[in-house]
């Protein structure tokens, strides 16, 4: 009885869990390129963790339970496998401010921060004091070389307000070509890691396949918007906060049976 109440709380923790994901992917509903978030479960058996065993007598009759000694290795419980990003296309905003760039296709923007060159699609950009075209968190938006490589060097620099940005990311100060925008694809995007600050970094254990975007179209005056869906995601969060208040009803009910079990039943002997 006791072992049953681990269940209910493993239960527990994976919708906990979910309701986070649930309330960070509406927190950024209005982010530009903000890629939503979802949680992966698994069920864990614990059987998995016992050798074969052998059969011994039964001790109740006509009980299957009876016929093997499982110590609790016929638990089931639920495990946390992880957490998935979802990469679909945002919807384009206008904005008319010469420096949004909404990216259309399969592809992310390179900055540079003082961690290492990171990728981003959110391109709401703007010129520092030094002229420089950075993200609005002040990291440099970087031009075109190899993929991941370093900073130093591929800084871009503006002259003028007047910047076009064609589709194929080539940049024109004041008609005078500069440039082009570093836009790399991701072979594998499961060794992708959110840092935070709308920004990607690569997991340790994982090969990025990183390349040259080429399927990729720059949108001028545009931004991406975020693709998160408010509606599902509060119909999800509705869903997921009953799932959470039923596994609370089973632990408390465990619990009564536990206290049951510890205070009331010796009293009957």
């Amino acid at each position: 009885m006791s072992k049953g109440i681990f269940t209910a709380v493993s239960g527990a923790i994976a919708q906990s869990a979910k309701l986070d994901t649930i309330a960070n992917n509406l927190a950024n509903v209005n982010t530009p390129g903000f890629k939503k978030d979802g949680q992966l479960f698994r069920e864990y058996l614990t059987s998995y963790e016992k050798e074969p065993g052998t059969i011994t007598v039964p001790r109740v009759p006509a009980s299957i339970e009876s016929f093997y000694d499982m110590q609790g290795g016929d638990k089931s419980y639920v495990d946390l496998n992880g957490t998935y990003t979802d990469f679909a296309q945002g919807g384009m905003k206008s904005t008319g401010n010469r420096l949004d760039i909404g990216l259309e296709g399969d592809g992310f923007f390179e900055v540079g921060t003082p961690e290492g060159v990171r990728l981003t699609r959110a391109g709401s950009f703007t010129v520092d004091s030094e002229g420089r075209l950075v993200t609005k968190q002040g990291y440099p938006v970087l031009r075109d070389g190899a993929p991941g490589q370093a900073a130093a060097g591929r800084e871009i620099r503006l002259t003028s307000a007047n910047v076009t940005i064609s589709q194929a990311g080539e940049i024109f100060d004041n008609n005078q070509s500069i440039g082009k925008l570093s836009l790399v694809s991701v072979g594998n995007k499961d060794a992708l890691l959110k840092q935070g600050q709308n920004l990607f970094t690569f997991k340790d254990n994982l090969e990025p396949d990183l390349s040259v975007a080429q399927d990729l179209k720059l949108n001028q005056g545009f931004l991406e918007t975020s693709n998160v869906n408010p509606i599902r995601e509060m119909t999800e969060m509705i869903a997921t906060t009953r799932l959470f208040e039923s596994t609370q009803k089973g632990i408390q009910a465990y619990d009564q049976m536990i206290g049951k079990a510890v205070n009331d039943v010796p009293k009957l002997g």
